[in-house]
Formats: C-alpha cells, sequence, structure tokens
C-alpha cells in the first residue's frame, strides 16, 4: 500500500469523526433545545419535527460510523483507535435501536393527546449522545497524532 493510500486513510480517521460530531453537536444540542422555543411551535409539531430530524441524524450516523469503520480497517489502525470505534459501534447501536423506538412510542401517545408520564429516557439518550461525543474526541486526537510528523531526538532543536 502506498505512502498516499495510508496519508489519505489517516486524513479520513480524522475528518469523518469531525463531522460526525459536528452533526451531533448541531442537532442534538443545538436545534432540539432550540425547536420547542420557535413561535407557533407545539409540542406535537416539534415532536414530529425533532422525528423527521433524529431520524436523519441517525441514518448519517450510521454511515458516518460505517466510513469510518472501513477507514479503521484499510489500512489497519492501531488497537487504540479500534477500541475505541468499537465503543462507538455499541454507543451509537443502543442509542438508535434501543432509545429510539420508546422516544418514538412516547412522542406517538404525546402526539395522539396522551400523557405517557415522566421518563429517563431523554436523559439516556442525551446521556449517549454526550458519551459518543467524547469518544469521537478521544478518535480525533488518536487518529491526529498519526499525521503529526515526528521528530527524532537527534534532530529535535531545543
Amino acid at each position: 500500500m502506498s505512502a498516499k493510500t495510508h496519508h489519505a486513510a489517516a486524513l479520513l480517521r480524522v475528518i469523518l469523526p469531525s463531522i460526525w460530531f459536528g452533526m451531533v453537536i448541531a442537532i442534538s444540542f443545538i436545534e432540539a433545545p432550540l425547536k420547542f422555543q420557535a413561535p407557533g411551535i407545539t409540542i406535537p409539531l416539534g415532536l414530529g419535527i425533532g422525528r423527521l430530524v433524529f431520524t436523519a441524524l441517525n441514518i448519517a450516523e450510521i454511515t458516518l460510523m460505517i466510513g469510518t469503520t472501513v477507514v479503521m480497517l484499510w489500512p489497519r489502525a492501531s488497537r487504540n483507535l479500534l477500541n475505541v470505534l468499537a465503543v462507538i459501534w455499541l454507543v451509537t447501536l443502543v442509542k438508535i435501536f434501543a432509545v429510539r423506538p420508546f422516544l418514538n412510542a412516547r412522542s406517538d401517545i404525546i402526539v395522539a393527546g396522551g400523557d405517557p408520564g415522566e421518563s429517563f429516557l431523554h436523559y439516556l439518550y442525551i446521556g449517549l449522545d454526550a458519551l459518543g461525543l467524547v469518544l469521537l474526541v478521544a478518535m480525533m486526537v488518536l487518529a491526529s497524532k498519526q499525521l503529526s510528523p515526528r521528530i527524532a531526538p537527534d534532530t529535535a532543536q531545543e
């Protein structure tokens, strides 16, 4: 494999998690809370918009996760990067496939005019998003270390 291929993979190992990080910050931590402060937005309307937006975000997350996995496996990344990637897979899949369906069911009840009662699920989803962001930062830091030039001890300037 050429040096250019290795360098391109190393760049993508920083770029893809950076894009993912920005999307989660923008949607989960900026758009979602602000949406309910807009004039004329009702809870059912906000929930309907939120479901559409979070479905799109989750599709983008899975796409970025698959892309990140490809550049981690070809050429093979360090064990530390692969470990972080494995935990990101776990966190993201739990968030999307274990928590989101219950949140969707709750929003269905609210849109239908019901009251599903109190729930910790939104906090769990936010916590999983926050954990995912920490893991993405760890991935970006580890991957960026592979991009920085190595200075041999005997050539280092003092």
